[in-house]
């Protein structure tokens, strides 16, 4: 039976290892470079940067999920969904679905009017599911990226 429930600093480690699994699957293990310092500090003291739920199934750790708030200048406040993970093993009895809608009940108790995410475009069975939920895929807007030397070579232009 599916149990979520919220995670808690003595479950960082089993976090940081699916969050390098989840990785893995999307070919993209190479750029993990979170510590288990960062998820403690970021995600359980006393300003947290996100959130985790994480489902057992029969008392196994079957996955998890990672959102935060965000703020869109159209639409207002939402929730940002980082990752949603269910392992393979775990696959097909519904836990994906049931993580979101426990996201969006989370949204919508917090007064957000939206949830985003993003998906790699190669996933295609990720699409199709979120497609069933109801989510509209935005193919003409792409995710930019700034961090390592570019966000510091620019961060020194601050203030000139």
């Amino acid at each position: 039976m599916l149990r979520i429930r919220a995670a808690t600093v003595e479950d960082v480690p089993l976090l940081r290892q699916m969050i390098v699994e989840f990785a893995t699957f999307e070919r993209l293990a190479q750029y993990v470079t979170v510590a288990e310092e960062s998820l403690r500090r970021d995600g359980f003291g006393p300003a947290p940067r996100f959130h985790t739920l994480l489902p057992e199934w029969d008392g196994q750790l079957a996955g998890y999920v990672i959102y935060f708030p965000f703020y869109s200048s159209f639409q207002g406040p939402g929730l940002f969904l980082e990752d949603i993970y269910v392992r393979a093993e775990f696959r097909g009895k519904g836990i994906g679905k049931l993580l979101m809608a426990e996201v969006a009940a989370i949204a919508l108790r917090e007064g957000l009017g939206a949830m985003r995410w993003e998906v790699l475009d190669w996933n295609q069975p990720a699409i199709g599911f979120y497609k069933k939920l109801g989510a509209e895929l935005f193919d003409d807007w792409k995710e930019m990226m700034l961090d390592g030397d570019a966000l510091r070579q620019l961060a020194e232009g601050a203030g000139q």
